[in-house]
């Protein structure tokens, strides 16, 4: 460890702001010195990052150096941010998950082989099992034909990994999964979409009372859970909450007393709606709901950043296959088969319930033969 390394790590909780520390990295790997940043966070890593508070300043520090090397391209700095993710990742296996996205959307494809193919680095060619997984991912979403990379492919094709949660999903963008919203990094911070609220066709607004089918509640613990899978976050990290539905009816509903029924079932979130002032429900396509349960899950609410793209895509078909009424031992083909053909629709209230800030999902899906539908909403503040 150089001097200049071991002076910052130890006078970094002294520190009121680490702004001299960021530009002494920046300055460093300018003059083509990436090994500087990475010893730098690896030293750091080593001494703040297995607390379980790490100080402010180890946290701001650390991702300030990560994304210099994952933001600037050249295989010299992937390189180097293996052998940081290395270290860091014995820590905080969130890292990984970071990490990937931030590689994915920062570097080019080809210069990524190294952390599946290896190279001149030890570290490079050991890179974490989990970080691997989830760059892959990261690399699907941003459209990158994994098959035209024989290293990458030849691991995502291996056995050994298949036990692994991130191998349900096909090695391929489904039809469902069209312009997912990713986030755009940069070395200022993180930019990304919102697409909540209702989305698609004109609204189907509340109406007059009508004779509804009588409807039969079904949900279970096991659905709830599955169904709220791309928004747990939210209530875990955040200031949200979710509920989730599931409801036999003893006849077809019909999409214009589709609001109506939905009124009728006792949900929270709709609990004293009673006007079209107040609720609206739009028919939208199942591309629509999965880019708002894929933005929920990756990027996360308002106070926290997701579980990134990789468990993202991940979350959002769980909660697709719960809503979409298929088993999650299913495979994925039938999962998405099962969400094609159901009918889908956003919907929004203006309850007690929603925040109504910039984090409200309102979603039903309503099954072939229109004789079972579920609901998921969400809603977070700041």
């Amino acid at each position: 460890m150089s001097d200049r390394i071991q002076m910052i790590v130890t006078h970094l909780p002294d520190l009121n702001s680490v702004s001299e520390v960021r530009d002494t990295a920046e300055r460093r790997l300018a003059q083509g010195d990436a090994t500087f940043v990475a010893d730098l966070g690896i030293a750091l890593a080593e001494r703040y990052g297995s607390s379980a508070t790490p100080i402010w300043q180890y946290g701001s520090v650390f991702d300030h150096l990560l994304r210099l090397l994952a933001m600037t391209p050249g295989p010299e700095n992937v390189e180097q941010a293996l052998r940081l993710l290395r270290a860091a990742s014995r820590c905080n296996g969130k890292v990984a998950r970071h990490a990937a996205s931030l590689l994915a959307d920062g570097q080019a494809a080809k210069d990524l082989v190294i952390a599946f193919a290896g190279g001149s680095s030890r570290a490079a060619a050991s890179a974490p099992e989990e970080f691997r997984a989830c760059l892959l991912q990261e690399l699907l979403l941003r459209n990158v034909l994994i098959a035209e990379l024989p290293a990458i492919h030849a691991w995502a094709t291996s056995p050994h990994w298949r036990h692994h949660p991130l191998a349900w999903l096909p090695l391929e963008l489904s039809v469902t999964e069209e312009s997912p919203p990713l986030p755009s990094y940069s070395m200022g911070g993180t930019a990304y979409a919102l697409p909540y609220g209702t989305k698609g066709e004109p609204s189907i607004t509340l109406g007059s009372v009508t004779p509804l089918p009588q409807a039969i509640e079904t949900t279970t613990a096991e659905f709830r859970s599955a169904a709220a899978t791309a928004v747990a976050n939210w209530a875990e990290e955040s200031n949200g909450r979710s509920e989730a539905g599931s409801f036999e009816l003893a006849a077809p509903v019909e999409a214009a007393f589709l609001p109506g029924l939905l009124a009728s079932l006792g949900l929270e979130c709709l609990k004293s709606v009673g006007s079209d002032k107040d609720f609206a429900l739009s028919a939208c396509r199942p591309e629509n709901v999965w880019r708002m349960l894929f933005a929920a899950a990756s990027t996360g609410g308002a106070y926290n950043d997701g579980v990134y793209g990789a468990y993202g895509r991940l979350a959002a078909w769980r909660s697709l296959a719960a809503l979409s009424g298929t088993s999650t031992a299913a495979p994925f083909g039938e999962v998405e088969q099962n969400t094609q053909e159901c009918d889908w629709y956003s919907f929004g209230a203006a309850t007690e319930w929603f925040e109504g800030v910039a984090w409200d999902i309102g979603v039903v899906s309503v099954a072939p033969e229109a004789r079972r539908i579920a609901v998921l909403a969400a809603t977070d503040t700041d």
